[in-house]
């Protein structure tokens, strides 16, 4: 009998609903776009928020980068006058990080030029870099074919270089780069080695590896000077570097803000300017993760916004609802329906109103990423838990903005709703 009474409810809810068909449609529409909106901005913040992570997780999370940087004093002087001037990471820095600080397990030197490079006819403007053979590992960047630098390549100083993936294609074309060689100055470099393609981050935000050429740090350290020199507008700058970057590797993620800490003690013991700055993967991960949470939690609230709006205007139409269908109510009441039956015919309603606009929104929201994805060139990520919580939402919302109008439907005095015109 039970059944039978809330199934008989059920029905006239949804007849109702039939009834004024444009209507319910317009009402749903609020919840509809409030959940799309949900899914779609969230899914924009969890792409933005995961291309950034990986970004910085190609640094390693175990790894201190140190690179080199002119001071604002030495600006300044070089305007003034043309001058050597000395400034960044020495050999010696490399040296003591490597011995002094015990919680440091690789030091990675590295030593970059801008130079042409040729071969045959072709010529391109690019950066030779000196490192060392376990510079692969360190970076997280290894070899497609071929090999890189070895440890005889070191002791021997061997003119021979590994390519990057973008330097290879653009110097060689079609041709197999490996046992050729290209021209750096007076000098020639055998390939021995081509370097994986490397993901490029946006612009400003990391440097192009696919487009350098490696050689052997001792190579790279008899055959070019450190003194580099720039000539603009009739003005020549010269400046001595040794070392534009030292990444240093820890054995443990847990030992990198005290190894951090060590370094930057150690560093400013022996410079008297800031001539160099120093990044830490794991802190800007952690920034990088903290941000993201305050994206989402700003995108969703400014979506969940519209799911509220979407509420109000259920529970303003319910309402206006209750006056038209007055003298209904007071049909049904004197017919011998109870209170809780009225509650839950309008409560049928709303729920039936948010719950099927969170459905199509749902799907409405699931495709808006894919045509952000497609058409705008952006990483889009949908999570099952922002699915759950914007439908959960609507769903909450048919339930909380229909239980008002069905209590006031419910405690209306039978024999005045049945006077009411």
């Amino acid at each position: 009998m039970i059944a039978f009474r809330i199934t008989r409810t059920i029905k006239v809810g949804l007849k109702s609903l039939m009834v004024h068909k444009m209507r319910s449609a317009l009402t749903a529409l609020g919840v509809i776009f409030g959940v799309c909106s949900v899914i779609a901005m969230l899914s924009i913040g969890e792409g933005a928020g995961w291309e950034a992570q990986q970004q910085i997780k190609l640094l390693g999370s175990n790894n201190i980068i140190i690179r080199s940087v002119k001071p604002p004093e030495d600006e300044v002087a070089n305007v003034e006058r043309s001058r050597l001037i000395s400034y960044g990471l020495t050999y010696k820095d490399a040296e003591r990080i490597a011995t002094t600080v015990p919680s440091v397990k690789v030091v990675v030197p590295m030593k970059r030029m801008d130079k042409d490079v040729y071969f045959g006819a072709r010529r391109l403007t690019t950066r030779l870099v000196g490192t060392v053979p376990w510079y692969p590992n360190i970076a997280n960047f290894h070899v497609a074919r071929g090999r890189f630098i070895t440890l005889v390549d070191m002791a021997k100083r061997k003119n021979v270089c590994a390519l990057g993936e973008g330097i290879s294609r653009r110097l060689f074309a079609y041709e197999d780069p490996l046992g050729k060689e290209v021209k750096v100055g007076p000098d020639y470099y055998r390939v021995v080695g081509i370097m994986e393609q490397r993901a490029v981050a946006k612009k400003g935000e990391q440097e192009d590896l696919n487009l350098d050429i490696y050689i052997p740090l001792s190579t790279a350290k008899e055959r070019y000077s450190d003194v580099n020199v720039r000539i603009t507008s009739g003005t020549f700058d010269r400046e001595r570097v040794e070392l534009r970057q030292i990444t240093v590797r820890t054995e443990d993620v847990k030992q990198v803000p005290t190894t951090a800490k060590i370094i930057r003690h150690l560093l400013k013991k022996f410079h008297k300017k800031s001539d160099y700055e120093i990044t830490v993967p794991l802190e800007l991960l952690h920034q990088a993760e903290k941000t993201k949470r305050i994206f989402n939690i700003v995108l969703g609230s400014i979506a969940a916004i519209s799911l509220l709006v979407g509420g109000i205007g259920i529970m303003n139409i319910m309402l206006a609802s209750i006056t038209e269908r007055t003298r209904e109510i007071g049909v049904r009441r004197a017919l011998g329906a109870k209170r809780r039956d009225i509650i839950l015919q309008f409560l049928v309603e709303t729920v039936v109103l948010s719950a099927g606009g969170g459905i199509i929104g749902l799907i409405v929201g699931i495709a808006i990423p894919r045509v952000v994805s497609y058409f705008a060139d952006m990483r889009t990520i949908i999570t099952a838990w922002s699915l759950i919580l914007a439908f959960g939402i609507s769903a909450a919302i048919g339930v909380i903005f229909g239980l008002y109008p069905a209590s006031r439907a419910a405690n209306m005095d039978p024999i005045e709703a049945l006077r009411h015109e």
